[in-house]
């Protein structure tokens, strides 16, 4: 008799554990910009963002972070997706203009606690370029609240310079510093196009202080076949991840994904979305 209760409590106290853990599906995806010359060579901005969104749907994203959204962009994508909403604004005026590092989320899930931006470089609070960047660079983050569940974290999420190696270091500082700052040892979420991959020093940086891991040596189980730039090229084949998820000790990262869906022959972007499934 009290091997079966033995039994029975242990049961009870796993199935209360599991249904105390609550699901997270994270992404970053680096849209590409709506340009003339994108749309000459058949990859318009128009006919790739429909099939953007069903990715974003289909795979459940209950928040996630873009690089390289234009004010139409992403407003062309909020009306493509009911129950979403993004924060940002655009890097190069602080309002609308130039691509934003935009988090969208679920409005029926998360409300948001607080929010802000600011710029990657020694003056962070009005646009202007960093370093050796050649191109202003702006993360945006909030602080996000589960609805049902009263589960705080923060999200950053940013576009680091292409060309800047200094910019990019100092970016990496920059966000830990502001992450030690506004978050200290809250739950954090770091997403984004880094413009570099997990061999490089810029990379590395992030992980440094052992406060924020890759979802990719997290997860136990990866679906990840290529790499997450593919210039457009469906068939570029690579092991380079320049887009990454961070996550602090908070969640417990079970899935990883770079995803490689393409239409009519063409990849929706010139980089795959990243996606991660996570419990806290």
């Amino acid at each position: 008799m009290k091997k079966f209760l033995y039994s029975a409590l242990a049961c009870l106290f796993l199935s209360a554990a599991a249904f105390s853990q609550h699901q997270l599906n994270i992404g970053t995806y680096n849209l590409r910009n709506d340009n003339k010359q994108d749309s000459l060579k058949g990859n318009g901005w128009g006919d790739r963002y429909p099939v953007i969104c069903k990715i974003v749907q289909f795979n459940d994203l209950d928040i996630f972070g873009t690089q390289e959204g234009k004010h139409n962009m992403l407003e062309n994508m909020v009306d493509s997706l009911p129950g979403y909403k993004y924060i940002g604004i655009g890097r190069d005026d602080g309002k609308t203009k130039g691509e934003y590092s935009a988090i969208f989320y679920k409005t029926t899930r998360f409300k948001i606690l607080k929010q802000g931006n600011f710029w990657l470089s020694t003056i962070t609070d009005r646009p202007n370029k960093g370093w050796d960047a050649v191109l202003p660079r702006i993360c945006t983050w909030a602080q996000f609240q589960d609805i049902k569940t009263g589960f705080k974290f923060y999200f950053f999420n940013l576009h680091m310079d292409h060309v800047g190696v200094v910019a990019r270091k100092e970016s990496a500082h920059l966000v830990l510093k502001k992450i030690k700052e506004m978050a200290a040892n809250a739950a954090t979420i770091f997403t984004g196009d880094f413009n570099v991959d997990q061999h490089n020093e810029s990379y590395k940086e992030v992980l440094s202080t052992g406060v924020l891991q890759d979802c990719y040596n997290l997860a136990p189980i990866k679906l990840a076949t290529n790499g997450s730039f593919n210039a457009f090229n469906l068939n570029t084949k690579t092991d380079s991840r320049i887009d990454h998820i961070f996550v602090t000790k908070q969640f417990d990262v079970k899935r990883y994904a770079i995803l490689t869906n393409s239409y009519n022959g063409k990849a929706p972007s010139d980089h795959y979305p990243v996606v991660a499934i996570m419990n806290y």
